[in-house]
């Protein structure tokens, strides 16, 4: 039987009456995108945070309407409203381990963002192209932390090309945690969701803008991370509908841009690094991947892309720079395999630089957080 569009279901739902005001709730914009995948519709209502906790059977009608409908499988429905911070559960990092302030910028005129429970500080790895590296500096980054005694999760926002299950070394499918969320996979103390875990690695994803919104919301929301002190999103090259959508939905501490030397790559990290000032995200610094590399056999220096190309940039820009990573073989064998250099040479000498990049992450998040209050927080009844 085929499945409903969003459109169809929207008509559904204007049978039903928008609380406190006259119309319905989708002419009253209480609803949110629609995503559809496989015969399971997900999506949430905004409500006044006054009435949240009352307007449980609100959500039910909704979501009982929705699974009556021919070619519903089921139908997930949650409820969003925007309410003060209260005292938390948060998990305590481990000793000596550096601290996360609860990052909740409040949002600039004409964005509405609403923060995931229980997480502290959200973190986007960018990159202006393709080919640099970026996936493969955000897990070592993500391990790096970690292993600072930090809680960590990784997002992989790269719908088109996801990297993440391979680069962490994940296959299979996740399970639900309970009814309405989904359980995180899990390897080398990470949390890690993607849609690698959800189609075959050879599978193209035919996608416009609006599903790939639809998807990223749902694996930002609907999955059961817990207390993360940072979670490391790796957003997809360029500057386009996933890192404005990001920027719109959630309070971030701020993103990363990873460059390799060249004067192309540079510019197009120009670009990426603009395009997130523009939504008011912080940068946190540049990474200049693919730096010098150091011949096995000779041990000579080589700057095959150029070499301190993005330290002049963030000097240019005034913007910090996170350091160096250098092309080695090493780096690239073992994030082929599975077990990045964090995992498997975890005292060699590239786990260190990375080391030394997560540390410079670290006191950027903790300075752009210092000022910001805690936001508001996503309700699931």
């Amino acid at each position: 039987m085929t499945e409903p569009s969003a459109e169809t279901i929207r008509e559904r739902l204007r049978s039903i009456a928008a609380p406190g005001s006259e119309g319905d709730i989708v002419s009253n914009g209480l609803v949110s995108d629609i995503f559809i995948t496989k015969g399971k519709v997900f999506f949430s209502l905004t409500v006044p945070a006054a009435l949240a906790e009352k307007l449980e059977p609100l959500r039910k009608a909704a979501e009982e309407l929705v699974q009556e409908m021919p070619g519903v499988q089921k139908a997930t429905v949650a409820l969003t409203a925007e309410r003060k911070a209260g005292p938390g559960n948060a998990s305590q990092p481990a000793a000596n381990a550096p601290t996360v302030k609860p990052a909740g910028k409040p949002a600039p005129s004409g964005r509405h963002t609403i923060a995931v429970p229980g997480i502290k500080a959200i973190v986007a790895i960018a990159s202006g192209k393709g080919g640099v590296g970026k996936s493969t500096t955000a897990v070592n980054l993500a391990l790096a932390l970690e292993q600072s005694g930090l809680s960590v999760g990784i997002l992989d926002a790269d719908v088109y090309g996801p990297s993440i299950p391979r680069l962490l070394g994940l296959s299979g499918k996740p399970e639900m945690a309970g009814e309405k969320m989904i359980e995180p996979m899990q390897n080398y103390g990470i949390k890690a969701m993607s849609m690698g875990f959800m189609v075959e690695e050879d599978t193209p994803m035919v996608w416009r803008g609006p599903m790939v919104t639809q998807a990223l919301t749902q694996m930002l929301r609907g999955v059961a991370w817990g207390e993360l002190d940072v979670l490391i999103v790796d957003m997809p090259p360029g500057t386009g509908d996933v890192q404005l959508s990001l920027a719109q939905q959630v309070p971030m501490a701020g993103a990363v841009i990873v460059s390799t030397p060249q004067d192309l790559a540079l510019l197009d990290a120009r670009k990426g690094l603009n395009m997130f000032r523009k939504v008011d995200v912080p940068v946190l610094g540049i990474v200049e991947n693919m730096s010098l590399f150091v011949c096995p056999d000779c041990g000579a220096s080589h700057s095959i892309f150029g070499h301190g190309g993005a330290k002049a940039e963030a000097e240019k820009l005034d913007v910090p720079f996170l350091g160096e990573v250098p092309l080695q073989m090493a780096i690239r064998e073992t994030s082929d395999a599975g077990r990045p250099v964090l995992v498997s040479d975890r005292d060699g000498k590239e786990a260190n630089i990375y080391r030394q990049v997560a540390g410079r992450l670290m006191e950027e998040i903790e300075t752009a957080t210092e000022t910001q209050d805690e936001g508001p927080a996503i309700i699931f009844e």
